[in-house]
């Protein structure tokens, strides 16, 4: 067992500008054998570099071994698990990444003319197919640049075919289960936001959707499955409530994870749906982008598309801006391409039932996980779980700990905390999600830290109150750091 203190590989390290000694160069050169030249004469003075003050002074082993430290400081997905719920981290096979770096897809370059694209654009007419067929719908927009990017361009669709229809309507309607992005997005897209609340298993409340929808109700946002993990079983009666009142129904995609090859929210009563790609189709997560976002839709929503669309003109590849109901570009160009060829050589690698076996594996993997804790972490709602868990921390609070002393205490163990405090509905929660990346060894592991943890609770609350104990930085103050943050280093 973990005790106060967890030794670390590499020693600390002191900031590069600390390890500075003047005169000190990374490199030796031999004498001058020509005469020396003045750049600023030579060049003129304004196109030569000033002297950069403060500028570190070390050796090259200095630089390669103080950078390849600070690399072993980072937790990775190439590291090791992230358990984080909703975020579905999982790992990026590098099959895709020598897919993108193809040097003819790596430098395609958008101004390029059509006939000289042909391949790219076969790139993205053969993902939208796939993404077609994997989601039950009728196309597919590869422009949006990111999750919370296709939500704005989805709603922005069903506002355009109910202003065509003569009312574009008042509101959206967004389950307390949603992503946090849901309410955001209406907003943004001019709609007021209505909360629905969830009912005692988890899961949208049918009825209460009923005597909620009227004439002002544009569409119901609805992650499928939810936040908890739990699908919505009663999908297809909230379609068909809504469908009979004239409002659409949107389908956040986040957590097509659990779903793909298994169920389509085409087939369900889904109109129009958002991607993310880095959830489901393995491209790189985070880090500010690029990112993807595509959005499907059923065929009543197809004219609205972003321009321009992919058409076939005999043998060739062309783009068609001739959209007239279309709203217009919603990003740069056509996509952020690089990330759209990983999706693609991911699902080609997989196949249909690659696919489908990557999904069973990652409802198999959060139901061993969530047998496993049961008998240590509250389990709020007991509904069939898929792609994650979620547990709550009403034991450990009677003892004075709570979600987020127990995520920092799992980075002693050598683990990166699953996601704390989400969703609200969930007091206390605890959000763990595996991925079908994750093999046996990996996930007991994480088991029996989190075990341990629960019996340290027990045992030592006040260890995991002040955990983490085995970093460089202890615990911080969070409320100071955001209120205070420190943004630019000065030297002493």
């Amino acid at each position: 067992m973990i005790k106060k203190v967890t030794p670390h590989l590499s020693q600390n390290e002191r900031l590069v500008f600390e390890r500075s000694s003047p005169g000190k160069k990374a490199y030796q050169l031999p004498e001058l054998d020509v005469p020396a030249v003045d750049a600023a004469e030579a060049l003129g003075a304004a196109n030569v570099r000033a002297e950069i003050e403060g500028f570190p002074e070390i050796s090259e082993v200095e630089a390669i071994r103080h950078f390849t430290r600070l690399s072993t400081w980072n937790y990775a997905i190439d590291y090791g698990m992230y358990p984080l719920g909703s975020c579905t981290m999982k790992y990026n096979p590098r099959i895709n990444e020598v897919v993108a770096r193809t040097e003819a897809l790596a430098w395609a370059h958008p101004y390029q003319p059509e006939a000289l694209a042909q391949g790219s654009m076969a790139v993205m007419a053969h993902l939208e197919a796939a993404l077609a067929e994997i989601t039950g719908m009728d196309a597919v927009t590869l422009q949006p640049a990111a999750g919370a990017h296709g939500e704005l361009t989805g709603i922005l669709l069903i506002r355009a075919l109910l202003e065509k229809r003569g009312n574009p309507r008042k509101k959206i309607l967004i389950p307390d289960s949603a992503h946090g992005t849901n309410p955001a997005t209406a907003a943004i897209a001019g709609y007021a936001v209505q909360n629905i609340p969830s009912s005692a298993k988890g899961v949208l409340d049918v009825s209460a959707l009923a005597q909620i929808v009227d004439k002002d109700v544009a569409a119901l946002m609805v992650t499928n499955p939810n936040t908890l993990g739990v699908f919505e079983e009663n999908i297809i009666q909230a379609a068909e409530i809504l469908h009979k009142k004239g409002a659409m129904l949107y389908m956040d995609g986040a957590n097509m994870n659990a779903l793909v090859g298994i169920a389509r929210p085409g087939d369900f009563g889904v109109d129009v749906m958002h991607l993310n790609l880095h959830k489901t189709f393995s491209t790189p997560h985070g880090g500010g982008g690029p990112g993807a976002g595509p959005v499907a839709v059923k065929k009543v929503l197809e004219p609205f598309l972003p321009a321009p669309r992919l058409k076939r003109t005999g043998k060739k590849w062309a783009y068609d801006y001739n959209r007239k109901r279309s709203i217009g570009r919603v990003k740069a160009y056509y996509g952020n391409f690089g990330v759209l060829v990983r999706a693609l050589a991911y699902i080609l690698a997989h196949g249909g039932p690659g696919l489908r076996n990557a999904t069973v594996d990652a409802v198999l993997n959060a139901v061993y996980i969530r047998k496993q804790l049961e008998a240590y972490y509250d389990l709020p709602y007991t509904q069939a779980n898929m792609h994650e868990v979620v547990f709550s921390d009403s034991r450990q609070a009677k003892l004075g700990v709570h979600t987020g002393d127990i995520a920092k205490r799992l980075i002693d163990y050598g683990f990166h905390p699953y996601t704390v405090s989400f969703p609200l509905i969930v007091h206390g929660a605890l959000m763990i999600e595996p991925t079908e990346t994750e093999g046996k060894h990996e996930i007991d592991q994480f088991i029996e830290a989190m075990i341990s943890i629960a019996r340290e609770i027990e045992t030592d609350p006040q260890l995991v109150k002040t955990a983490p104990h085995g970093t460089r930085t202890s615990r911080v103050d969070e409320v100071a750091a955001a209120r205070k943050p420190v943004l630019r280093w000065k030297p002493a």
